[in-house]
């Protein structure tokens, strides 16, 4: 079964490197599995620090501050993407998107995040580039501003119903103020929430390695209900730490309708050879609502977990964006 054509279903890369997009990248395009890439601060850490394709360059740029560094070294790799993908975005343009995160440090800036994320989609200069929001009080107005430019906007690390609800209401507003077909994404994190909770799930005897799924169903529920075709649902975070589980696992589960999972690449290559190729079945919202009252019965607290994980996803990319800058400064 052809899940794009049937479902509208898109599998989307969770990585960027240089030498990746040289390569392999185009072969996975031409293959027909997936059909777009993100990016974040921890990715662009490992590519940068890790491959000798970048050290020619930094050399050439010493003369700048960090961060002009990392964005000069960034745009050359989001501008490739963009370019590779540009005819999967010609066909379908709900597809062959790359995405490029705003300084994490700027989370809380709403200003802050607009202008730069502004700056950023100009200077790049490819219409099938989004532009990566946290989902932060301050995040929730800018993805709004930008998306009323026309600016494409990824809504990133969504832990909770309530901040998907938040950024899908903005990205409506901010699409329906374009006056275009502005397309926009909001990215449910999955797996992190079972590396958190499956020991307690086991310690009250409730099936481990299904919060995330049922969480993300939710949050899914929750932005379909806007009814706008522009914005999808991204699953991201969908890579399996259990050795117990099925590399594809969070792929295999996530099969829904009018949404993205992006996924490491070994996931990919998992799902390649062996993954489900049918629609998953879905939880409806009162059967999510039922799973999560049993879980609250027991005695996990869900909106403790929403706070730990944000606050940790916040953090996580500040310290890998600030080592990167340490890194391309010589």
């Amino acid at each position: 079964m052809n899940l794009k054509q049937n479902i509208n279903f898109s599998l989307w890369c969770d990585f960027i490197q240089r030498d990746f997009l040289e390569n392999d990248f185009k072969e996975l395009i031409d293959q027909e599995i997936i059909y777009g890439a993100t990016s974040n601060p921890a990715i662009f850490q490992n590519a940068i620090i890790n491959s000798a394709a970048y050290e020619q360059q930094i050399n050439m740029l010493q003369a700048n501050e960090a961060k002009k560094i990392y964005e000069e070294l960034a745009i050359v790799d989001i501008k490739k993407a963009a370019e590779l993908l540009k005819p999967l975005h010609d066909n379908d343009d709900n597809d062959g998107f790359i995405s490029l995160e705003v300084d994490p440090n700027l989370s809380n800036d709403t200003s802050g995040t607009f202008e730069e994320g502004k700056r950023l989609y100009h200077q790049i200069g490819h219409e099938n580039v989004m532009i990566k929001v946290p989902a932060t009080q301050a995040g929730y107005i800018a993805m709004k501003k930008l998306t009323s430019l026309g600016i494409p906007v990824n809504a990133t690390l969504v832990f909770s119903p309530h901040q998907a609800i938040q950024c899908a209401k903005a990205l409506n507003e901010g699409i329906i103020e374009s006056k275009r077909d502005t397309k926009a994404v909001v990215s449910i994190f999955v797996s992190r929430f079972d590396r958190l909770l499956d020991d307690q799930c086991s310690m009250y005897d409730l099936e481990v390695s299904q919060i995330g799924i049922v969480n993300a169903t939710k949050c899914y529920h929750c932005i379909e209900k806007f009814e706008n075709k522009n914005i999808r649902t991204l699953f991201a975070s969908t890579g399996v730490k259990d050795d117990l589980l099925k590399n594809s696992y969070y792929i295999d589960n996530l099969l829904f309708p009018n949404t993205i999972n992006t996924a490491p690449l070994d996931t990919i290559e998992a799902w390649k050879i062996s993954g489900e190729k049918k629609p998953s079945s879905i939880l409806t919202n009162v059967e999510c609502d039922k799973f999560f009252n049993n879980v609250k019965d027991k005695g996990i607290n869900m909106e403790n977990a929403y706070d730990s994980l944000l606050k940790d996803g916040l953090s996580a990319f500040k310290v890998s964006f600030e080592e990167l800058l340490t890194k391309v400064k010589l």
